[in-house]
């Protein structure tokens, strides 16, 4: 029987990936033995490559809501990624941990990503996720507020001062041929502080993120209602863009290192955030179960309020840059001091 290779040859090393066949190696054969045992090696050194261990971090509330199942799939060994993951309570220790590289992957608020790809920080935009999670909220049952036009002559209450919400409370207002500064009163206060007030009606008007939002109509027993979705007026405004205040980031260095983990990461970040918006009710649990929210109603409650999304490649940019511009209109610092350059999104 002739022999299947003969010294000399050059023979194709070739594995079955993502539904097709792609050539590795093409190899010299000096011996049969050789060859074999290095084929061996390849495949075995492939399949390792393909579990790979992710250190993750999400923040608490809308931030982290989409990742849920993820994150549950991933404690019952059903992800092709392993995940070590944090769950934060502010910015800030998502911002540690990626400028450490103790985390890979981590989502957070997109202005501070831009912050810190513009600080030299080594990250990419992998993915966009949660769109508007700001509501304007009134007390009392006069439902009197239906557009951002009846917010004149209002007292509003509001968080963040100096900061994303304030920004974009003033752009709305702007929008709508208002004058923040005398149209209106803008009174900034704690998210609590404001909860408090809006539920005996102390406090007529307020815009608060989800949530926050969620929890004082819930606790109100039907004298807060949710006036205006945020979102959808900036949609309105807008030519395309959208409100997007959560972004996926991801360390350059690890991209480079795990481009196939993190298109597997991609589809099952994308799947859960599916998920979470089909099953509101299952997903609820999950979210509650791992401390993302106080509790599974305020979670049932929030997630239609979550506008949650998911965008990857070439649909990030436009989705994103009326929004980035706006932050910078109104202070460069919010966002680093310029405009995301073409290396900022990874397009794969």
């Amino acid at each position: 029987m002739a022999a299947l290779f003969e010294k000399g040859d050059f023979v194709p090393i070739v594995f079955f990936e993502k539904g097709e066949f792609i050539l590795k190696h093409n190899i010299q054969i000096t011996s049969i033995t050789a060859a074999f045992s290095l084929a061996f090696s390849l495949a075995a050194g492939c399949a390792a490559e393909e579990s790979v261990t992710i250190n993750f971090g999400v923040l608490s509330g809308p931030t982290g809501i989409g990742a849920a199942k993820l994150l549950t799939d991933s404690d019952s060994g059903g992800t092709a990624n392993s995940y070590e993951y944090l769950i934060a309570s502010d910015n800030s220790e998502i911002v540690s941990g990626l400028t450490t590289g103790e985390l890979d992957i981590a989502c957070m608020a997109s202005n501070t990503a831009l912050n810190l790809y513009n600080q030299g920080v080594g990250i990419q935009v992998i993915a966009l996720g949660t769109q508007g999670v700001l509501h304007i909220l009134e007390s009392g049952g006069s439902e009197e507020i239906q557009s951002i036009s009846d917010l004149s002559g209002k007292t509003i209450y509001a968080t963040g001062q100096g900061s994303n919400p304030e920004y974009i409370l003033r752009y709305l207002l702007e929008s709508n041929d208002l004058d923040p500064d005398t149209d209106v009163e803008i009174v900034f206060a704690d998210a609590s502080e404001i909860s408090v007030g809006l539920i005996p009606g102390e406090i007529e008007t307020a815009m608060l993120p989800v949530p926050a939002a969620t929890a004082a109509i819930l606790q109100s027993s039907g004298t807060v209602r949710d006036a205006i979705d945020v979102n959808e007026v900036w949609e309105e405004i807008g030519e395309g863009s959208s409100l997007i205040m959560t972004a996926v980031v991801a360390r350059t260095e690890f991209i480079e290192a795990n481009p196939d983990a993190v298109d597997a990461f991609l589809s099952e970040y994308e799947a859960s955030i599916d998920y979470v918006n089909e099953n509101v009710e299952e997903a609820a649990v999950l979210i509650a179960g791992l401390g993302i929210t106080p509790s599974e109603a305020i979670a049932a409650a929030a997630i239609p309020q979550c506008n949650l999304v998911f965008l990857s490649g070439e649909d990030m940019d436009p989705a994103i840059a009326d929004y980035y511009q706006v932050l910078y209109d109104a202070n460069p610092d919010s966002i680093g001091g310029s405009l995301p350059d073409d290396g900022y999104y990874y397009v794969n």
